[in-house]
């Protein structure tokens, strides 16, 4: 697993080649940065063959470079500061067509969500929140905004629906204090994972609410602490947050919920479209 990968190398490092202990010890030295190498560049750095960094990997047990990186990566995503997430895209990107790199990093996260994600658990999650007394939506600094994405959808489809909005600790909890059995928080938590987040999630669990956390990895603080989880990789692009998986998987979260309500879904939104259309809430195409 990824929080391990450092005591694994010191542990193996007796059985390690000449040129192996020179990629072990950079990278235990330097593994913020050996994160965002390629095996090429990381070879060269310590002076060895492409392909020894490869098979150094595959003796720590990992399929490939790629993979023992990725464990490099989620060990230090909660870690690395905005300063530091610039100077490792700096590397990343170095001479590349920047525009096309992010959005090929973002397809790539939607394809692993696509063949990793668990439909049990999904369909486990749309039951809890369709059987819910009421509906609590939890997200802070840049995941407040995939909240609110996932409120303004929520409150069109459901009566009980509360967004915790975040200004102060006091707040959060005043708006809370009703919360108990027979409700769900959905705590939506990414790198780096907020004290106020967790603090929050402790607060609802202790009042017995179930929690469902819509995270990127089972070592997420939010992960340990829900009766169900959601997980969607969330890439690290310089100072920047990609939501793209996050926010695909809550549109089939809101999809599958519609179909799960039926009648009643179809209902809403027939009365909401004489609403819109009675108040000019759209404007037409012949609109000048």
């Amino acid at each position: 697993m990824a929080k391990n990968i450092l005591h694994t190398i010191e542990s193996s490092m007796n059985g390690f080649s000449k040129g192996q202990k020179r990629i072990a010890g950079y990278i235990l030295d330097n593994y913020d940065k050996a994160a965002f190498m390629t095996a090429s560049k990381l070879g060269k750095l310590v002076g060895v063959s492409e392909s020894t960094v490869v098979r150094f990997a595959s003796e720590l047990g990992y399929d490939g470079y790629p993979s023992m990186q990725r464990a490099l990566q989620e060990m230090i995503r909660s870690r690395l500061t905005s300063t530091q997430r610039i100077q490792q895209a700096g590397e990343l990107f170095e001479r590349q067509d920047l525009l096309g790199a992010v959005l090929q990093s973002d397809i790539d996260k939607l394809r692993e969500l696509a063949s990793q994600a668990d439909r049990n658990q999904f369909d486990d999650v749309v039951d809890r929140i369709k059987n819910a007394h009421h509906i609590y939506i939890l997200g802070v600094r840049s995941s407040a905004y995939v909240a609110g994405y996932l409120n303004f959808y929520m409150h069109l489809l459901c009566e009980n629906v509360t967004l915790v909005q975040s200004n102060a600790a006091g707040e959060i909890f005043e708006q809370l204090f009703r919360i108990g059995p027979g409700d769900v928080m959905i705590a939506i938590s990414f790198p780096r994972y907020s004290r106020v987040t967790m603090n929050t999630v402790k607060f609802a669990q202790d009042r017995g609410a179930t929690i469902i956390a819509v995270t990127d990895n089972e070592l997420s603080p939010v992960y340990q602490m829900s009766d169900a989880a959601l997980l969607a990789p969330c890439e690290m692009i310089s100072f920047v947050d990609s939501m793209v998986a996050p926010l695909s998987l809550i549109n089939a979260l809101l999809v599958a919920l519609a179909y799960r309500m039926g009648t009643d879904a179809a209902r809403t939104f027939e009365e909401l479209e004489d609403i819109w259309n009675e108040y000019g809430v759209f404007g037409k195409m012949d609109d000048e």
